[in-house]
């Protein structure tokens, strides 16, 4: 699991800052998370004013990094149609 004291200092919920980690990465990245819940759709919105510091987006990084990535991202089919 990854390290959260990085986040102790914060009020942010998991998905704030899964979607405030995805923004700092590039600036034309842009999440479209689904919901159909008001509430979610706040929490959502409310992510766009979080910052992460450079250390807690290492944080993140090295965590992420220690996740095995296995199997194909598409089906062989639909590989070919994507040029890669």
């Amino acid at each position: 699991m990854y390290n959260t004291k990085a986040y102790a200092a914060t009020s942010a919920t998991s998905p704030q800052i899964a979607l405030s980690w995805i923004l700092a990465q590039k600036p034309w990245i842009v999440p479209i998370p689904g919901t159909t819940k008001l509430s979610c759709l706040e929490e959502n919105i409310a992510a766009a004013d979080i910052e992460l510091t450079q250390d807690e987006l290492q944080s993140i990084d090295e965590a992420l990094a220690q996740i095995p990535v296995s199997g194909d991202r598409y089906p062989e089919e639909l590989e070919k149609r994507t040029g890669l």
